[in-house]
């Protein structure tokens, strides 16, 4: 005897099938529409379409009775494997009479990303590496795009060895740190400089929707075509000053990298048990710790050199210490109404962002607690 349920287990199946076909269909779609952009040079996140496709959708799903959360977070999810399988089809090329470009330091994971991506565009892509500079004379005099993709710790004495490089060439440097390397480019090389910071890692699936901060040393119009090259490939071009970048990278990047680390080796000291805080964990703090496991699983070296880059990045975590330690001695005297002041100010700092954090860490926790039943599952 057939279980009740049976005939309507059934028909969702059947649904579902019928959706995996619309995803093919629509990643079918995609992959020609990628085509028609690399022909015209367009790029591939156009963010007023997809802002007016989302209200579009979300409108017709409460129209049909459909939570538009619902349908945002199921699109949402498809273009992002829309945004990866274009990158299959390739890209325009914005300055088909560059040379060629030369990577120093392409063997790198990063370094490995942008010669992949330069070479989607059509460019001749050389690597450089540690052991490869036996070659460096015959590369680099001819070369009309240098990248220095090397470990922040040896980018500046690299820079300093690029004194050879055609007056038309174009340098930039891809470290998380700007105001050294950038000067160190404008000494060694008179032609075009730029800064570039990629906010982000190598293993991204594609460059839609990142930032790659910018900032300009020489030139500008002489190297105009790669950020023009990059916006192709997706990104959100961010152009700053060298010093603003850097200060805001003490509190983006080292201070943050810093508390996560110092959280870890907390977590290690205590021997926490790991597998216990996951099952009790709430997806908030399922996120959290999360992020301080990615960063264990990474290479030491490289946030050592982002913590350790910038002598303003020691002076905010001591910053960071004192404001550490008088919210300590609010817990210690007990102080709950200091407490809450203390919450009520920065709440009133952050103003409408609160609001706006709010909402997008809710997507980002039902994801966790979704992700969490699947692993508890398997």
């Amino acid at each position: 005897m057939s279980h009740p349920l049976d005939n309507l287990r059934h028909q969702i199946d059947e649904v579902d099938q019928q959706l995996v076909d619309l995803l093919a269909r629509r990643l079918d779609l995609v992959h020609k529409v990628g085509e028609v952009k690399s022909e015209h040079g367009l790029p591939i996140y156009a963010p007023d379409r997809e802002a007016a496709m989302l209200a579009k959708r979300r409108e017709e799903a409460e129209n049909k009775g459909v939570p538009p959360d619902l349908i945002e977070d199921v699109l949402r999810r498809t273009m992002r494997e829309s945004y990866a399988s274009e990158n299959d089809t390739g890209f325009k090329t914005v300055n088909p009479d560059l040379r060629y470009a030369v990577v120093i330091g392409g063997g790198g994971q990063l370094g490995k990303l942008f010669v992949k991506m330069l070479r989607l565009s059509g460019y001749r892509v050389e690597i450089l590496d540690k052991d490869d500079w036996h070659k460096a004379d015959d590369l680099l005099s001819q070369a009309g795009l240098v990248i220095v993709a090397v470990p922040i710790e040896v980018t500046e004495a690299t820079i300093a060895k690029l004194t050879q490089l055609p007056q038309d060439c174009v340098l930039a440097d891809i470290t998380s740190t700007k105001s050294g390397p950038l000067q160190a480019m404008l000494a060694a090389h008179a032609g075009p400089v730029v800064g570039l910071h990629p906010m982000f890692g190598p293993d991204i699936s594609s460059f839609a929707k990142q930032v790659i901060a910018y900032c300009d040393g020489r030139g500008s119009e002489q190297y105009q075509w790669l950020i023009t090259q990059m916006q192709i490939w997706g990104a959100r071009l961010y152009p700053t000053s060298a010093q603003a970048h850097d200060e805001a990278m003490t509190l983006i990047q080292a201070l943050r990298h810093f508390t996560s680390y110092a959280y870890g080796v907390h977590l290690a000291a205590v021997d926490a048990d790991v597998k216990q805080l996951l099952e009790l964990s709430s997806p908030i703090y399922r996120l959290e710790l999360a992020m301080v496991g990615r960063l264990f699983a990474q290479d030491p070296e490289l946030y050592a050199d982002i913590i350790m880059a910038n002598p303003d990045n020691l002076n905010m975590i001591h910053s960071y210490h004192d404001s550490l330690g008088e919210s300590v001695k609010l817990l210690e005297a007990g102080d709950k109404a200091g407490f809450v002041a203390s919450f009520n100010r920065v709440s009133e700092w952050f103003g409408d962002y609160a609001q706006l954090f709010m909402k997008e860490s809710k997507a980002l926790l039902q994801q966790a607690h979704d992700s969490r039943h699947y692993q508890d599952d398997k």
